[in-house]
């Protein structure tokens, strides 16, 4: 039996049927509604349609928030409408299936080390750049989850006081400097301080600024636009200063990107790693952590939480 992973993202709730080697054999998508009974109907939606066509075990939710300890509920999620939710009991009865939860970046964490670039290493930290920040680590072989399920929030250090506002409730959170949202907020700014620099992302941005996607901005960037490359330059910035920090608390031995924008690593991630040498402490007198991608890219977290869909219901 296989079984489903599904991805819960600020952007959208994306799905897929895992077999035991890791390989996901089939996919769903819908967008995440900001409403909760919708997402859950969302949710259900999507397993369902896979689970059709597939003999399933077990469904697995990847959330982008802080999961209970038990991984039954989720207490919190800056970019999801659930707020002390028992999510997992509430699909399970609608689907007929076991169902666990875990955080979507501990999910990619797993996927990583049973499946991708983190095989074989002891001390891991993963960064899932997406809608957000979401980051797992993994110590000696196991996740890490902290006192409570919520660590570790990295997305949500506070890298600027004061700065840019975050859906949390601070202000200046490293995601907020660093992520997908983060890409297109830069290049806004940036039009609006150099007019003239850019036809291709001011057209974009001329009747809703929200139409300038992080996604557009890097192909912009691709193409050679001024601005995006830019914008891409700063988020190279920012990740190697927030890099620096998780090394000096965590020393790791790999650190994996992972996440939607990690598709556009070519743009940024040398710089990114540039960064993050120099401002490691101790640069040139300690070994250093490997900066990867994730191996299987955008479906990480679809991999991990299927794989512990199916760990758990045959334990």
């Amino acid at each position: 039996m296989h079984a489903i992973g599904v991805d819960v993202g600020g952007t959208s709730v994306r799905a897929g049927v895992v077999d035991e080697h890791g390989t996901v054999l089939d996919t769903a998508r819908a967008a995440t509604p900001s409403d909760e009974c919708a997402l859950e109907d969302a949710i259900t939606s999507v397993v369902k349609g896979l689970a059709e066509s597939h003999p399933v075990s077990a469904v697995g939710l990847a959330v982008a928030g802080f999961v209970h300890t038990d991984r039954r509920s989720v207490m919190f999620a800056p970019h999801l409408a659930w707020r002390s939710a028992p999510v997992a009991d509430r699909i399970a009865s609608r689907l007929g299936l076991p169902v666990v939860l875990e955080h979507d970046a501990n999910a990619a964490t797993l996927a990583e080390h049973r499946f991708g670039a983190a095989r074989g290493a002891g001390v891991v930290v993963l960064i899932a750049i997406g809608t957000g920040i979401g980051a797992g680590l993994l110590l000696d072989g196991e996740i890490y989850r902290g006192a409570f399920g919520v660590a570790p929030e990295l997305g949500h250090l506070r890298v600027v006081p004061g700065g840019r506002p975050c859906s949390c409730g601070k202000k200046g959170c490293w995601e907020r400097y660093c992520s997908g949202t983060a890409l297109s907020t830069t290049a806004i700014e940036l039009l609006a301080r150099y007019p003239g620099r850019s036809t291709v992302l001011a057209r974009e941005a001329a009747d809703d600024p929200r139409e300038l996607t992080g996604r557009k901005v890097a192909g912009a960037a691709r193409d050679g636009d001024a601005v995006a490359k830019e914008a891409m330059a700063d988020l190279a910035l920012w990740l190697g200063e927030g890099l620096a920090l998780v090394a000096d608390v965590y020393d790791p031995e790999i650190v994996v990107i992972a996440g939607g924008v990690s598709a556009s690593a070519p743009l940024f991630l040398d710089d990114a790693r540039e960064h993050y040498r120099a401002l490691t402490t101790g640069t040139g007198h300690r070994p250093i952590a490997r900066i990867r991608t994730a191996q299987l890219g955008d479906e990480s977290a679809i991999v991990g939480a299927a794989t512990l869909a199916r760990d758990t219901a045959s334990s």
